[in-house]
């Protein structure tokens, strides 16, 4: 009987092979039951889309240099800033292969010595946008074939590139045009920009590993295949981060796609010289083009388009909604759905337990609210210190902020420069005269500021007794520091405080030798920070070791520096194919 059975199931399932599926039959009563499972007997598959073959490869962070007095790295980086000091260089808008100027000059300066004219640039109009993206439509179909392994090639090239040619020249045109101390421009413009290109690399690798089941792969092959998105990718990029810059339209590109990058104003040279780099690196011109311009120009522009991919940004919170509206009120128009990736700042706090170290606390909040004149998207700028600690605290973060040189960037003690633009020294100036005008703060050490030569505010520290004042929920951009002292016994109402008190969620720190409230402390928190610290200030996040974005108002939280970042800018495609033909349609219990 079984054997009768079998020969006829084997009869049916010659006729109806159900591809993607192992069928079982089951045939008898009681206990008896027999399973019937067809295979396909073993040969040789071949399949259209082949695995993709990249050669392993490991990567670390890049070493920061220390750049002592007659090091090599000094030495050199005393020449690279006396080159580009000496000469005003001339930026032009690059589509393409092509080199275009328009009538609208700009010029770059020198934060900390506004006269000296750094870099010429011009502003691309409406119609040289709508050329770039015509120019990137066109590119993106060779770009596109050109397999991952030889895009990782290029972008390790390019680390390599940057970690010594050009090393100096990256970290010199950083200091000059966005005035950036020595060490700020090495862990900005030499090590993170490095660590951004050999990373993803590595993590973009890792991604193409994964391939789904095939149970069956002599009947059926499953793959996988990463594509770039279709159509072009607007990158939009600050002036705080050099790194950042070459991230937001680099690693879109490495993936496969084709990119506009709009540079900030105040940041051309640095980002000119990544663009540069990346040409000598083997990347083609129409795939990234450098397009300075005013910022509704070109965003109005690439919102307009429906070929717009996707918009990767970083900036401010008001520009970043106008985008997400703009490409709303479009959408009709657009071939994709956009996506929207962006981060935008924070209001970034340090919560102090009374069982704190002190001085952690204090070296931890000078060097977070301070360094890079409190420009850093992580910058501390709220701190909440308890009754019992505060008088030592104060007393010694007094006594650290007369130390702090505010000067040029080109005198190795200065400890922080002068902000980035006029606009930024007005806003900021702006808080603090708030800071003296007010009955509920007073300013306890620094508040005075000069705009004749550079664009100098002093560190400067305000003690509230309104936790919601203006200078404790409001995104500053600045060296200003606002702290409120709270009676030791609300501790944990400072919790719900820190976590409730402004719209942003980017970076936080708790201090406290309490395991139990920092465990509590942590899971409360959970929200109110994308990267979230502990007896550790709020900066200084390093690629691979704590990827960086927030939630709220702070941005889409895609993680940049982590394993899923490069994934995002892929449209994956999943394919399948078969070997066996499919001779009926019926299914075999069908009989």
């Amino acid at each position: 009987m079984l054997e009768t059975a079998f020969a006829d199931y084997r009869k049916i399932v010659r006729s109806r092979i159900v591809l993607g599926r192992t069928y079982i039959r089951h045939e008898g009563s009681g206990t008896t039951c027999i399973d019937f499972i067809v295979r396909v007997h073993s040969r040789a598959v071949s399949t259209v889309i082949k695995d993709v073959q990249i050669t392993d490869f490991t990567v670390e962070n890049e070493p920061v240099l220390g750049y002592m007095a007659g090091s090599p790295e000094r030495t050199a980086l005393e020449a690279a800033i006396a080159k580009h000091e000496s000469q005003v260089a001339d930026v032009p808008i690059m589509i393409g292969d092509q080199e275009h100027r328009t009538h609208l000059i700009q010029h770059q300066v020198m934060p900390h010595k506004h006269s000296h004219k750094l870099a010429k640039f011009y502003y691309a109009t409406s119609e040289l946008v709508q050329k770039a993206i015509e120019t990137a439509l066109q590119a993106r179909v060779s770009w596109e074939r050109v397999p991952l392994k030889d895009k990782f090639d290029m972008w390790l090239k390019a680390a390599d590139l940057m970690a010594g040619k050009y090393r100096q020249d990256l970290n010199a045109t950083t200091m000059l045009g966005q005035s950036k101390t020595i060490i700020q421009a090495e862990i900005d413009s030499a090590a993170e920009l490095i660590d951004f290109l050999r990373f993803n690399a590595l993590y973009a690798k890792e991604g193409t590993k994964w391939q789904p089941r095939s149970p069956e792969p002599n009947v059926t092959v499953n793959k996988l295949r990463l594509r770039g998105l279709e159509g072009f990718v607007a990158a939009i990029s600050p002036f705080n981060f050099t790194a950042i810059g070459g991230n937001l339209a680099y690693t879109p590109a490495m993936m496969g796609n084709v990119v506009l990058w709009k540079p900030s104003d105040t940041a051309i040279l640095s980002n000119f010289t990544i663009y540069k780099i990346m040409r000598e690196a083997g990347v083609p011109g129409g795939v990234v083009s450098f397009i300075p311009s005013d910022g509704p120009v070109f965003g109005d522009t690439v919102t307009k388009s429906p070929h717009l991919a996707a918009i990767n940004f970083t900036g401010s919170v008001p520009t970043f909604q106008r985008l997400w509206a703009q490409v709303g009120e479009n959408l009709p128009n657009m071939r994709n759905f956009p996506r929207l990736v962006g981060e935008c700042g924070g209001k970034n706090y340090h919560l102090v337990h009374p069982s704190a170290d002190v001085t952690s606390v204090v070296n931890g909040t000078i060097r977070s609210a301070f360094e890079y004149c409190g420009q850093k998207c992580s910058a501390c700028s709220r701190a909440y210190f308890p009754e019992s600690l505060w008088p030592e605290i104060k007393e010694k973060l007094l006594s650290v902020q007369k130390e702090l040189k505010v000067g040029d960037v080109r005198e190795p003690d200065s400890f922080m420069s002068a902000v980035i633009d006029a606009k930024a020294f007005k806003r900021i100036t702006g808080y603090i005269e708030h800071a003296k005008a007010s009955s509920k703060t007073s300013i306890i050490a620094g508040g005075k500021y000069d705009d004749s030569i550079g664009y100098f505010v002093e560190p400067t520290i305000v003690q509230t007794t309104d936790p919601h004042d203006r200078l404790m929920t409001e995104e500053i951009f600045g060296p200003i520091l606002t702290v409120y002292v709270y009676p030791d016994g609300q501790v944990n109402s400072m919790i719900n405080l820190v976590n409730t008190s402004t719209p942003y969620a980017l970076t936080g720190a708790i201090f406290s030798q309490d395991e139990s409230w920092l465990t509590a402390a942590t899971e409360a928190l959970k929200d109110s920070a994308g990267n979230f610290y502990i007896n550790d200030k709020s900066t200084g996040s390093v690629v691979a070791q704590q990827p960086f974005g927030g939630a709220r108002l702070s941005g889409t939280n895609d993680k940049a520096g982590g394993l899923q970042y490069a994934l995002r800018w892929t449209s994956p495609q999943a394919i399948k194919q078969t070997m066996v033909p499919l001779t009926d349609i019926k299914y075999p219990y069908m009989v």
